[in-house]
């Protein structure tokens, strides 16, 4: 009697694991196309693979930070000019601090050159609670140029919130791209 009960959990356990796992699978289609031309024996194949929306998403953002390049722009030559955030977050990734480290380099060979650092923010929240943390994104921005050796008199600090967004549409995609600090040229 135990051992029946035993065996029947061990079972029922055992196919709910096969049922969860077969689930999970992302399919994949993959097509074969030969065509073969008369009087030669040219043989051509294709393969093709069904495009999944979600694997997109997932090749543009690293959790919910945009890591694409479609939005951003140039300080200078090589030097990208945004770095992005998590949602509600003011802390630098990894990506966005290889950007500021580039930003400092080339800041420190153009000494005469200020900048101002835009923080934004996405669509969601207050107007008042999203301008506050454009300021905290921009300052965080800030922060790490000058521990990078940039002068604090040469970079000023603009909170736009969600005023200015780089990407209006209503999804986790444009969210990321709109949670950003720009490094802009003042002069």
């Amino acid at each position: 009697m135990n051992l029946n009960k035993i065996l029947k959990n061990a079972f029922l356990v055992i196919l709910m694991g096969l049922i969860v796992t077969a689930c999970a699978t992302k399919k994949s289609v993959k097509t074969t196309t030969t065509t073969t031309e008369t009087g030669s024996s040219t043989t051509k194949a294709a393969e093709t693979q069904k495009a999944d929306p979600i694997e997109k998403l997932d090749a543009l953002m690293q959790g919910d930070v945009y890591i694409g390049s479609d939005t951003v722009g140039e300080l200078a030559s090589g030097v990208p000019d945004r770095v992005f955030f998590a949602t509600n977050e003011t802390i630098l990734t990894t990506a966005s601090r290889e950007t500021l480290r580039k930003q400092a380099a080339w800041l420190r060979q153009n000494s005469d050159v200020t900048v101002v650092v835009e923080g934004h923010a996405d669509e969601r929240g207050t107007r008042e609670y999203n301008l506050a943390l454009g300021e905290r994104r921009a300052n965080a921005a800030k922060d790490y140029l000058m521990t990078y050796g940039v002068s604090s008199d040469r970079i000023k600090v603009l909170s736009y919130g969600k005023e200015r967004p780089v990407d209006s549409g209503s999804n986790p995609l444009s969210w990321s791209k709109n949670r950003r600090s720009v490094t802009v040229k003042a002069n």
